[in-house]
């Protein structure tokens, strides 16, 4: 499985639903999980992992072409730690 359209076949196959229902609960959950991490709330599925928010400060960079620095604002970045169960599943 290596992209979104992979994984609504997999989820379709194995609920035994039409890939257009499955879609449709492919994209609730992606919806769900991003609607939690924008009220920098955490999303603990058991067993396969957390999904979390991670302020990032200001930093100041350099452009690589030209050498000038450049102001990089701070971010909020999603983190995902994985859970002992997907762990153990791919080991």
């Amino acid at each position: 499985m290596s992209n979104k359209n992979d994984l609504i076949g997999a989820v379709a196959e194995k609920a035994e639903i039409t890939k257009a229902q499955a879609a449709a609960a492919v994209d609730a959950v992606f919806d769900a999980i991003t609607a939690s991490l924008k009220a920098n709330d955490e999303v603990r599925l058991v067993g396969f992992g957390t999904f979390s928010v991670s302020k990032r400060k200001a930093t100041t960079g350099r452009n690589p072409a030209t050498g000038a620095e450049i102001n990089i604002p701070a971010s909020n970045q999603a983190k995902f730690k994985p859970g002992k169960g997907l762990k153990d599943a791919i080991n």
